[in-house]
């Protein structure tokens, strides 16, 4: 216990010298997840994650950097140290934390079932028997699809990107994809290409999966650096600027989820 006692003294001396120190911080992030990240027409980064992160970064006097990863091979990535961190929606799950380390909480992340509308009678495992339903490799999504639905008669196909998985839902190609609540909604459903579909059913639910939220994920050994974000993260929820960047992409209170 005193050791354990030390080392915890030591990391919390840590921390305010490396927030003093750090001159960048690499962010991993795979952009193809609007709101959270997405390229513009001139291939500029943008998205909220992109913004929490530049508002962290400002928070330490650090500059970010942006290091493009698809999001199924994020984490060996992070662990081969291409990057110092992610940052692009990822949920904290009990896999998952077998592998990195999580920052506190970033904001909440409802998961839904996304259809043409009037084309599926729910997002029950009965009510998709014989159907094929699209995610995203490597995410909680995916996960989901798999415990619940794969090997009860539901096809389920993974695909690199969130945006793969909409244009083959747009195509006919599978019948539904299961996609964050706010990318959906934001990315697809409100643009024209996505006036014909909508959520099919509520939420899903899984508390492994989703009840945690979004957080950065980091390399396990990296305790400083986790908590000089943890630091500058509670400082841009404090001073309202976390809700003035929220307010660019959201009508709610996507940090509680409600």
């Amino acid at each position: 216990m005193k050791k354990s006692l030390v080392l915890w003294m030591a990391l919390m001396a840590s921390a305010p010298t490396l927030a003093n120190e750090l001159k960048q911080i690499r962010f991993g992030v795979d952009p193809s997840f609007a709101p959270f990240e997405w390229k513009d027409a001139q291939g500029t980064l943008r998205g909220f994650d992109i913004d929490l992160g530049n508002a962290i970064c400002k928070q330490l006097n650090a500059q970010c950097v942006w290091v493009e990863s698809n999001f199924d091979g994020i984490i060996p990535a992070l662990k081969a140290r291409k990057f110092d961190a992610i940052l692009s929606g990822m949920y904290i799950t009990d896999k998952r934390k077998q592998q990195v380390a999580f920052s506190d909480k970033l904001y909440s992340g409802l998961t839904f079932l996304v259809a043409r509308k009037n084309t599926l009678s729910g997002n029950g495992v009965e009510q998709l028997k014989g159907k094929t339903i699209g995610v995203e490799q490597g995410s909680a999504q995916e996960t989901y699809a798999n415990e619940h639905w794969r090997g009860q008669g539901v096809n389920v196909v993974s695909y690199q990107g969130a945006d793969s998985v909409v244009r083959d839902l747009e195509s006919g190609r599978i019948d539904g994809a299961v996609l964050s609540g706010m990318m959906a909604d934001y990315g697809f459903l409100q643009k024209p290409q996505g006036k014909e579909y909508a959520f099919v059913g509520g939420a899903l639910q899984d508390d492994k999966l989703f009840s945690a939220g979004v957080a950065i994920g980091l390399r396990k050994e990296d305790e400083a650096l986790r908590a000089a974000l943890n630091e500058a993260s509670a400082k841009i929820r404090a001073d309202g600027s976390y809700q003035k960047l929220a307010g660019r992409y959201f009508s709610y209170d996507v940090y509680a989820g409600k």
